[in-house]
């Protein structure tokens, strides 16, 4: 019997969950790779090589696209898109919001993402059609209106302060509350429950994207670009909100 995207998902977010944990407790080996305050820790290839070994044993013929590892080609139309550590910067100093991202695409869509916070004890999954969960709990995206009540989200590498200012700028002088937590699969799963009203970030990759987007449109939310063209896992850039301020913060952010 062909096995469940999204079990094979799970599985494997849990196991490399737990070597994440392990790693925790010990002194990290930490690398910068290409640029300063870009950070890789043997935590991050633990994760990896536990993940890319059971989508392997389960999916032999789907292709894998991996933080550490790059592109793997398949002999079909699947693919696995995988983040072993997002928010590598914050597991390495000991603040716990950072997560395991994995999701599964068949013939370019979205079939199922798996956002995973092993120190938050929080597991956000989603399945194309069935909806958007947080540890076996549905959830839905915040039923704020206006951008003055809400609070939004966004990310940027400190080298890329400047680029980044006048967007970050403008939403300090309109949202509720801005805030910049380090791990983008993590604030699109926190967009998805709620917890926040909107996210956007420029210079993504698709392993930063894929899982949260599904989590949020299964939640309700609305995903596009900043620039409100279509939404795609490799655009750049990602504006993800519970629909009712979406056209309002693009208008800010632009």
């Amino acid at each position: 019997m062909r096995p469940d995207p999204l079990s094979v998902a799970l599985a494997a977010a849990h196991e490399a969950a737990e070597l994440l944990r392990m790693h925790a407790s010990r002194p990290l080996e930490i690398a910068e790779k290409g640029r300063r305050a870009d950070i890789v820790t043997v935590a991050d290839r633990a994760s990896e090589a536990a993940i890319l070994a059971r989508l392997r044993g389960a999916f032999p013929q789907a292709a894998i696209l991996a933080e550490e590892s790059g592109a793997s080609p398949g002999t079909s139309d699947e693919r696995w898109i995988v983040d072993p550590l997002d928010g590598t910067t914050n597991y390495a100093h000991g603040y716990p919001l950072y997560c395991i991202s994995i999701a599964f695409e068949r013939a370019g869509e979205l079939i199922a993402g798996v956002v995973l916070a092993p120190a938050m004890d929080e597991c956000f999954a989603a399945e194309h059609g069935a909806g958007a969960r947080c540890n076996d709990r549905a959830i839905a995206v915040s039923p704020i209106a206006r951008i003055d009540d809400a609070m939004v989200c966004t990310g940027f590498h400190p080298a890329d302060y400047e680029r980044n200012a006048r967007a970050f700028a403008q939403a300090s002088r309109r949202a509720q509350a801005v805030r910049r937590d380090g791990s983008a699969a993590l604030d699109l799963a926190y967009a998805a429950c709620g917890r926040f009203d909107g996210f956007w970030e420029f210079d993504l990759n698709p392993w930063d994207v894929a899982a949260g987007t599904l989590l949020v449109r299964e939640a309700g939310g609305r995903v596009s670009r900043v620039d409100l063209a279509p939404a795609r896992v490799d655009a750049r850039s990602i504006l993800a909100t519970n629909g009712r301020i979406h056209d309002e913060l693009a208008a800010v952010l632009l």
